[in-house]
């Protein structure tokens, strides 16, 4: 809760302003100087969107919606990315402290059961004190992290107490990939540590309240076409190297978007074998914990 936050974490996200440094770009940049950075975001949040979402995990999602805030903006040029608009142009309008933190009351009241922000991490130093502000005034259901998962650790380590639960994303294996696909070849380093570093804030498992969650991580994979081997090394780490609970979201809604047309290994959806060598993977590891997603809005459990 609000009172448990320190005045350094709140520190912490303010500076940032003057220098940034809140993603693995580290980019230095000056925000309230008008300077920008690699994801193009300036000093005040940018928001595309906020409404109550039917498409996450069930315990996300529920019976009401999660109360979704989708920023403009991204540290990442995935070429696949289906919000390119959002995330690779910025489409969005200015939002102020005062406007996240009502955005957060609104939905709570039209009976969102948490509040999903998507790709916030650039805004930070504006999320974190509306977050406190929506508390102090009745703010009451959980905050959801829904990262791309390329994270700085110590970003995430300041977050105590602000985060309840992560959506992180575990998108690449490989350095190469992950170079080609979003412009961010140190990917893998920082999503592994940045995701052991979320586990460590809230748990593993997946906390739940008549089936809600309240607290902890669903890790979450897109399955590329011609990239099995990718999925091969995430899973086999998800099974060997992760908390046995760490509940698994197989995502197969892959579909050719922004510029995947241009890649040959990209211009396709996934074929039925993949999908069907992809589940094998989920059950020859073990992994029994989280759901399926398919081309619908339905998520299937695992087991």
């Amino acid at each position: 809760m609000a009172e448990e936050v320190s005045r350094e974490q709140v520190e912490y996200f303010m500076q940032n302003l003057d220098k940034c440094r809140l993603c693995p770009r580290e980019c230095g940049v000056n925000r309230k100087r008008g300077e920008i950075g690699y994801c193009s975001a300036g000093a005040e949040p940018k928001v595309a969107s906020y409404c109550l979402h039917h498409g996450e995990e069930p315990p996300i999602s529920g019976r009401h919606g999660s109360g979704t805030i989708f920023f403009s903006h991204c540290n990442m040029r995935c070429v696949y990315c289906q919000n390119y608009p959002i995330s690779h142009y910025g489409y969005g309008n200015i939002a102020s402290v005062d406007d996240l933190a009502q955005m957060m009351l609104d939905l709570q009241r039209k009976g969102a059961h948490n509040i999903n922000l998507v790709t916030p991490t650039h805004y930070l130093s504006s999320v974190v004190l509306a977050i406190l502000k929506a508390r102090k005034t009745g703010l009451l259901i959980p905050i959801v992290y829904n990262t791309s998962g390329y994270e700085k650790p110590e970003t995430l380590r300041n977050l105590r107490d602000i985060v309840d639960i992560y959506l992180f994303d575990i998108r690449y294996w490989s350095c190469e990939i992950a170079a080609a696909y979003s412009d961010a070849a140190d990917y893998p380093h920082f999503n592994r540590k940045a995701l052991r570093e979320a586990i460590r804030m809230v748990g593993s498992g997946l906390l739940t309240h008549h089936g809600i969650a309240t607290r902890g991580v669903i890790l979450r994979h897109l399955v590329l076409p011609s990239h099995l081997s990718e999925t091969r090394a995430i899973l086999k780490y998800v099974s060997q190297e992760l908390p046995q609970d760490t509940p698994l979201s197989l995502m197969f809604q892959f579909f050719p978007a922004n510029r995947a047309f241009e890649f040959s290994t990209l211009n396709r959806k996934l074929s039925r074998t993949e999908r069907e060598y992809a589940l094998s993977l989920v059950e020859s590891y073990g992994i029994s914990h989280g759901w399926i997603q398919d081309e619908t809005p339905l998520n299937k459990p695992i087991a």
